[in-house]
C-alpha cells in the first residue's frame, strides 16, 4: 500500500512529465525552465501536525521535483535549498529575474476541524495560471488518482501575484490527515 507521502512523490513525477512533453505545457508557454519554490523556511515553519513540519516536507518534495526534472532535460531554479526563509517578494523577485520559465510553488495544507479531508488544491492567478494548474491537475489525476480538491484563483498571493511567469502553488496534501 502506497503512503500518503509515497503518492505526493508520484504526483510530482507527473508534473515531471507534463514538463517533460515539449508538444503540451512547453509548447503552450515557451518554456524551458522550472522556478520551484519550496515553501516557508527558517523562522517560518508552515503547518505542523503529527511532527510533520511543513517547511521541511516542501523543501523535500521540492528537490525531487528538481532531480526528475534534471533527469528529463529540463532546467530549474531553486528559490531556496536550505532551510532559510525568502521574503515573499524576494521569491517573485527571483523568479522574474528567470525567462521562459514557470514557476511552482509547493506546500502542504492543514485543516484542523476535518481531519479526514486529504487531495491536494491548486492555486493559480490570472488565465497562464489556470492553465498551468489545469495541466498539472490532469497529470496529478491520471498518475496517481490523487487528484486536487480545488482549482482556486488567489490574487492575495503575493508568489502568485507578483510571479510574471505562469504560476501555481501546489497544496500537496493536508498534513491534518493521518496517512
Amino acid at each position: 500500500m502506497r503512503t500518503g507521502f509515497h503518492r505526493l512523490f508520484f504526483a510530482f513525477l507527473a508534473l515531471v512529465a507534463v514538463c517533460g512533453a515539449p508538444q503540451s505545457l512547453r509548447a503552450q508557454f515557451r518554456f524551458n525552465t522550472v522556478v520551484i519554490d519550496a515553501g516557508h523556511g527558517g523562522k517560518d515553519p508552515g503547518t505542523i501536525w503529527y511532527h510533520r513540519v511543513e517547511k521541511h516536507l516542501a523543501l523535500d518534495v521540492a528537490k525531487r521535483v528538481e532531480t526528475g526534472l534534471r533527469a528529463k532535460g529540463i532546467k530549474t531554479v531553486m528559490i531556496r535549498r536550505t532551510d532559510t526563509f525568502v521574503e515573499l517578494n524576494q521569491r517573485a523577485r527571483l523568479a522574474n529575474k528567470v525567462p521562459d520559465s514557470i514557476f511552482v510553488s509547493v506546500h502542504f495544507n492543514a485543516d484542523g476541524k476535518d481531519f479526514g479531508k486529504n487531495g491536494a488544491e491548486m492555486h493559480y492567478y490570472g488565465p497562464k495560471g489556470l492553465y498551468l494548474g489545469q495541466r498539472l491537475d490532469k497529470a496529478f489525476d491520471k498518475s496517481v488518482k490523487l487528484g486536487c480538491t480545488k482549482l482556486v484563483q488567489r490574487k492575495r498571493l503575493v508568489v502568485l501575484r507578483e510571479t510574471k511567469a505562469p504560476a501555481v502553488l501546489v497544496e500537496c496534501g493536508y498534513l491534518t490527515h493521518r496517512t
